[in-house]
């Protein structure tokens, strides 16, 4: 028999999605000046909405940047008090031509729902949120745990204004333990905890060679140019098979252990689906010594995501660019530490620059690598909660991906995370036709209800 809670979490499921929708049409891209607007109405509207349901002491914080969101309700005697973690703020949409329909238009097509920030993290965001309202209404304005509510504004950009506000004012913040929904199930219909996110550090390399932009014509053969000087440092960061080539750089991997590589053989991965539907790609890279799991999650990686400068408009302009950047990250893994790893890369770049250019080697963000031990109260009761939705074990992975704020947590406020995702592997994020499942929004309500019902000893 279904609690009064979940009764009331199907009875509005409808409501829900609309909802969302709502939310999903606010463009909060935190990266772009001319949406800050944006991200502030979005940070409002989740305020008024936690007010509504009947959360306390709701605040919208300020900070460097775009603002934060808290909630909390404190009144569960004796229970655990859990920081729900989410982020209003998304990735900006383009390619624009490569939707099927308008990013912040959300549109339902084969059981999902189409917009940007749909599972990344709106979508999941807002199951927490309707989670709390559903208990709520079912317990007269109670819940089973103690709550509080931590949202940002600046996820998609690094996350420095929550990152110093954990470190700043970590009494308003105590818990328990964190709840995150910003990751993705393995499979459809298998429910699965992350206990592993890989670091990273994000980085600017800008090559400068003459003062002003010249003529190729008449100057070609004489002034160098910064796009072949990036191109030749950067054909030295890695060699074909995907070895980093940055002395040192290893140094301090860990590998996982065996019971880790002998669980991930027996996750339901075919390498062939992977490559042909998630990747589209014509064959996989990496270091082909390692399995593709252990490439994705276990294995420092280092890409390069842009190359601005000169000229790219229509048309031909024939010139050599006074200057050009390209935008670098790599991955981490522990027990790799972000700022020794920019040292290392910064004094091997700064190595390899070619006559007549001067580089410059920044570091724009950076965060931890993390892998999280599942022998706690907590993780049990969320694979008990996602057992009895989805009929299966949980199956515990790592992510390939970074979210800092769950080394944040750590490292200021000395509790665990659990990772309770209900994404899916081809849900495009950060791409274009970024989508969400309309079952896994419901579902991951249900799954969170009965977390919390369960560890507040409630059947």
């Amino acid at each position: 028999m279904p609690t009064e809670a979940l009764q009331f979490a199907r009875q509005n499921q409808n409501r829900f999605l609309d909802e969302l929708k709502d939310l999903l049409r606010i463009p909060s891209i935190s990266t772009l000046p001319e949406h800050r607007g944006d991200v502030r109405h979005a940070a409002e509207v989740l305020a008024a909405e936690l007010n509504r349901i009947g959360m306390e002491h709701v605040e919208v914080i300020e900070t460097g940047g775009h603002p934060l969101v808290y909630a909390d309700w404190l009144h569960a005697k004796g229970k655990a008090t859990c920081l729900c973690y989410g982020h209003y703020d998304v990735q900006p949409p383009d390619p624009l031509e490569e939707w099927t329909t308008p990013p912040f238009e959300p549109a339902e097509r084969n059981g999902n729902i189409y917009a940007r920030g749909a599972v990344d993290d709106k979508g999941q965001m807002y199951m927490h949120v309707k989670a709390l309202e559903s208990m709520l209404h079912a317990h007269d304005g109670k819940l089973p745990v103690n709550i509080r509510i931590i949202l940002e504004g600046e996820e998609e950009v690094g996350g420095e204004g929550i990152a110093q506000f954990v470190r700043e004012h970590p009494e308003r913040l105590r818990a328990d333990f964190a709840l995150i929904s910003d990751t993705e199930m393995f499979a459809p219909d298998l429910p699965t905890l992350c206990v592993g996110l890989r670091g990273m550090i994000y980085t600017e390399i800008a090559a400068r060679g003459a003062a002003t932009d010249l003529h190729s014509g008449m100057y070609g053969g004489a002034a160098p140019n910064p796009f072949f000087a990036l191109c030749e440092v950067l054909s030295k960061l890695k060699d074909a098979n995907g070895h980093i080539l940055i002395p040192g750089i290893y140094d301090d991997v860990v590998a996982p252990s065996a019971a880790e590589l002998k669980a991930w053989k027996s996750l339901p991965f075919d390498e062939a689906e992977f490559q042909k539907k998630e990747v589209g790609s014509s064959a996989l890279t990496g270091e082909e010594e390692y399995s593709v799991l252990e490439r994705l999650w276990a294995r420092p990686t280092l890409e390069i995501h842009g190359m601005p400068g000169g000229f790219t408009g229509e048309g031909a302009k024939t010139v050599i660019p006074a200057k050009a950047a390209a935008k670098v990250s790599l991955r981490l893994v522990p027990d790799m530490e972000p700022h020794k790893v920019f040292g290392l890369y910064k004094k091997y770049v700064e190595s390899l620059c070619p006559g007549g250019i001067k580089l410059d080697v920044r570091l724009i963000h950076s965060g931890d690598a993390i892998v999280i031990g599942v022998d706690n109260p907590y993780v049990k009761a969320a694979t008990a909660a996602l057992h009895e939705v989805f009929k299966k074990d949980t199956v515990f992975i790592r992510s390939g991906g970074s979210i800092p704020i769950v080394g944040d947590f750590e490292r200021s406020l000395k509790i665990p995370s659990v990772m309770m995702g209900f994404g899916l592997p081809d849900d495009n994020l950060h791409a274009p036709n970024e989508k969400f499942c309309i079952a896994n929004f419901h579902r991951g309500i249900e799954s969170l209800i009965r977390f919390f019902e369960k560890l507040g000893g409630q059947k």
